[in-house]
């Protein structure tokens, strides 16, 4: 399965248990942005999350819940990890000592806090939370019983076009398979997230569709 590569705020609270006023007030305050944005933040799009994103939010969010580590630590630890490092919360290796935040220093091969000195510590694991997160997000992907044999269209999904529900896949793009001589089972082995139900409700729209035209 290939990693889901962009996650709207409404993913990331589902995914990381995060509050949306939380990843509202991170960005707007600079301690944790999305790596993709516009100038619209508020629209439903306006925040794009990346799988690393994901990863770092999580942890953060462990760091939050499990081990109660405050968040002036963490903003803290965050501007001093932005002027040392491209993708801090997901690439680095991070422990604790007495409920601060301490990272290895490859070169010294040994944790040390965001201000530079040792600490005794416990490691957190962050590939279990990337592993965590990779299969949470696989899950969005799976579609609910009442979706299959339905066709949608919803104004952020492929520029409002008519897709099958669940799915981001036009219903056209299977009308203009069918044309092509698809068979429907054939239809599905390019699409195996679908049913022969959706193929046959997505051809009926796309036949009543275009006979109104």
């Amino acid at each position: 399965m290939s990693e889901i590569l962009a996650f709207t705020a409404d993913h990331v609270c589902r995914l990381t248990g995060l509050s949306a006023h939380q990843l509202r007030y991170w960005d707007a305050t600079d301690f944790f942005s999305p790596e993709l944005l516009d100038e619209y933040r508020r629209r439903t799009f306006g925040r794009i999350y990346s799988f690393r994103d994901l990863v770092g939010l999580r942890t953060i969010a462990v760091l939050r819940k499990s081990h109660r580590i405050p968040l002036q630590e963490l903003r803290r630890v965050g501007e001093w990890l932005l002027r040392h490092h491209e993708t801090p919360w997901s690439s680095l290796r991070l422990a604790l000592s007495n409920r601060k935040v301490v990272f290895l220093d490859s070169q010294m091969n040994k944790y040390v806090e965001a201000k530079g000195d040792g600490q005794s510590i416990v490691e957190i694991g962050l590939e279990p939370i990337a592993n965590d997160m990779r299969t949470a997000a696989a899950g969005l992907r799976d579609r609910r019983q009442d979706q299959i044999g339905t066709v949608v269209r919803n104004r952020y999904v492929v520029r409002n076009a008519w897709v099958v529900g669940g799915t981001r896949i036009p219903t056209d793009a299977i009308w203009n398979f069918h044309q092509a001589g698809y068979s429907a089972q054939e239809i599905v082995d390019e699409y195996p997230h679908l049913t022969i139900v959706d193929i046959n409700a997505a051809l009926d729209f796309e036949a009543t569709r275009r006979k109104a035209a």
